[in-house]
């Protein structure tokens, strides 16, 4: 076991009691809805943290890059849904996965534009793919409307295709990040769903097959109280949760998995900040958490053996590699650096896991207060 002490700093570090306890309870809300975990593995990219969050479950996975398709298709995973609108350019790659893995991909789409080009070039191959329709529910990002004309015309142009087979529909009620506790995501959650089984009723009543009723953000499937007329759900930052996840009240901080170690490089008596090694592209710049929750700055700190933040201690300031940590409200600076000398270990936890994760290659594995690193963990990064 190798102590955290001697990790080179940035390194991510991944509590695996935490999210194990993370992935049983959105496990046991899928049972209790009565339907598939489909997790998106966007945020943890982790073939270890999938075998754990579809443990039991028989759902697949969600992923949101070719090189994610690749990289859980080489680990055995066969039934992988790429949940970005689909560009015809990576047809050949996403086929060539296909073709080596025996995986399953299935596309998304929201634009007749894109269901041809994408059916013409799978044509060309000689490929198939299972097609999703992305319905827009609310979060006005991607997708038709649940009562757009367009809806049909869509579905029809993916059946017209002797390359595609139409699987049902998709939504992603992104806009749940939006607003903050139980009564404001569980509208939200209704409004997904509704929306979702709506535009499954209306193709059903023309005659055209919906197998797959798929919805899904982490907030909507903690908050939701019905899911009926959906067949699977994709919550992904669960996994990890971190602080947006917090400020919105959906989980506590005890229940962040993930978090940043980083090293003390100096003090710099003039801004009364500590500095640490660990900065923009260590943390990302993400402060998504402070629409509802201030006093987070680009992240909270704590000591190396835990993951209590420190009272009023945050990363204030980011610059490419420098991390600059204050102590709001308190203007005793030398008490701050003798609680954090040069050279001592802090770990900070994340406003937004899913960006603080993804430019690093690998998750050092702890479990618990005082726990050396038990396992190191492979992941996927890039496009």
């Amino acid at each position: 076991m190798t102590p955290l002490g001697e990790l080179t700093t940035p390194a991510l570090v991944l509590d695996v009691g935490v999210l194990e306890r993370n992935c049983e309870a959105m496990a046991q809300r899928a049972a209790r809805h009565g339907v598939s975990l489909r997790p998106h593995l966007k945020t943890a990219k982790s073939v270890e943290v999938a075998r754990r969050a579809t443990r039991g479950q028989a759902g697949g996975l969600t992923v949101s890059t070719v090189a994610e398709v690749a990289y859980f298709a080489r680990h055995g995973f066969t039934d992988l849904t790429y949940a970005v609108g689909i560009d015809a350019n990576k047809i050949e790659a996403l086929y060539d996965i296909q073709r080596a893995s025996g995986a399953r991909v299935t596309l998304l789409a929201d634009s007749i534009e894109a269901v041809q080009a994408a059916g013409a070039r799978a044509r060309t191959l000689g490929a198939r793919f299972r097609m999703l329709l992305e319905i827009d529910t609310g979060g006005g990002r991607g997708g038709v409307g649940p009562h757009d004309d367009e809806l049909l015309s869509l579905a029809r142009e993916v059946q017209r295709n002797e390359s595609l087979t139409l699987a049902g529909v998709l939504t992603h009620a992104g806009h749940s990040y939006h607003v903050q506790g139980g009564t404001a995501i569980r509208a939200i959650a209704e409004a997904e769903r509704a929306g979702a089984v709506h535009a499954a009723e209306r193709l059903r009543a023309v005659g055209i097959p919906v197998e797959v009723v798929s919805v899904g953000s982490t907030p909507t499937a903690v908050c939701a109280l019905t899911l009926e007329g959906v067949t699977e759900m994709r919550p992904g930052v669960y996994t990890f949760c971190d602080l947006d996840q917090v400020a919105r009240g959906i989980c506590g901080v005890e229940d962040i998995a993930l978090s940043v170690l980083a090293t003390v490089i100096g003090h710099n008596l003039r801004s009364r900040r500590v500095l640490i090694d660990a900065g923009a592209l260590a943390l990302s710049k993400d402060q998504s958490a402070a629409e509802f929750r201030r006093g987070l700055g680009f992240g909270l700190v704590c000591q190396a053996e835990d993951t209590v933040p420190l009272p009023g201690v945050c990363v204030a300031e980011l610059h490419q590699e420098h991390g600059l940590i204050a102590c709001e409200g308190n203007p005793d600076a030398q008490a701050m650096f003798r609680a954090l000398p040069v050279g001592a270990r802090v770990r900070v936890l994340p406003h937004h896991a899913c960006m603080t994760a993804a430019p690093y290659d690998r998750y050092h594995v702890v479990e618990g207060a005082g726990s050396g690193v038990q396992a190191v963990w492979d992941k996927a990064r890039g496009w």
